[in-house]
């Protein structure tokens, strides 16, 4: 049996803090303790948020944690190639749409919609795409799309879903609710997707299911945060007959409200705590690592 394949998969859009520091921690320990391979994946997509210093503060925090990793790491801006393969299949199978409207005016029409009934949301608690653009004529979409119009392209949900028939997956860690085991997987209740955008041929859940199988990661450990995203991964693995992983979804790291640390709330960085003289055995503990 080949070696369990674990990766720590970070963005580069700001600099790493402990929720982070446990993630890729908890990620390398498992791999040790199974003979396994530990790897370094850099979500770079965004190019508008990725910044090539945050991404030399993630390789230098992670060594001062005492991390290795298998080199070179992954940076998804040079693979660009792999995510526009991946959709062309879908498109080929008529399950991408593109949609024009810009976020304001998806703004407005829900708005319109939730002044006589409550707007169906995904799990994180955004509100469901509308559908609209589904309804446009083979016309009216190459007219926008030769008039240069911007545009995102959307998976259409029901009819994956009816395509790829029932999924779940293995689920080793624990999710929000304590769902544990084969947990049946739901992705219809994140409606129409978005996969790539006009100027950007992936979006994350299309990256990631890429990436995963083209590196042979056979353990996805991450947040629970990611849960429920899971089940839009199990679609299009199905969808795009790629090999399904294992999932550990953790317990996040939170601060004194309760609050899970994050990047744009500023969040204890690991750097920070570096520079005051705290050490890698002190991160441990205040994780809860051993």
């Amino acid at each position: 049996m080949p070696p369990a394949v674990f990766r720590f998969a970070p963005s580069p859009n700001g600099y790493l803090h402990l929720g982070h520091a446990f993630s890729a921690m908890l990620n390398a320990d498992l791999a040790r303790v199974s003979g396994g391979r530990f790897l370094l994946r850099i979500e770079d997509i965004d190019p508008t948020r990725c910044r090539p210093e945050f991404e030399a503060a993630i390789y230098e925090d992670l060594a001062w944690l005492g991390l290795s990793w298998e080199r070179p790491a992954r940076r998804q801006s040079e693979h660009l190639s792999d995510y526009r393969d991946a959709l062309e299949r879908l498109v080929a199978r008529g399950l991408v749409y593109p949609s024009f409207e810009s976020r304001a005016e998806i703004t407005r029409a829900i708005a319109e919609q939730e002044k006589k009934a409550p707007w169906p949301r995904d799990p994180d608690g955004a509100p469901l795409y509308p559908g609209t653009a589904r309804s446009l004529t083979p016309e009216e979409r190459s007219r926008l799309l030769q008039s240069g119009a911007p545009y995102a392209l959307r998976l259409d949900m029901a009819m994956a879903c009816r395509t790829a028939g029932p999924l779940s997956w293995t689920e080793r860690g624990q999710g929000p609710r304590g769902e544990t085991g084969t947990v049946t997987a739901d992705p219809a209740a994140w409606g129409d997707i978005i996969i790539a955008r006009k100027e950007t041929p992936t979006s994350y859940h299309l990256a990631v299911v890429v990436d995963d199988a083209v590196q042979g990661v056979s353990e996805v450990v991450r947040g629970q945060d990611l849960f429920w995203s899971t089940s839009v991964h199990r679609l299009l693995q199905e969808l795009l007959g790629l090999p399904q992983a294992a999932y550990r979804h953790h317990r996040l790291i939170r601060d004194a409200a309760g609050q899970k640390l994050s990047k744009s709330t500023d969040a204890t960085g690991v750097r920070e705590l570096r520079a005051a003289g705290v050490r890698p055995a002190d991160i441990r503990r205040r994780i809860g690592l051993a």
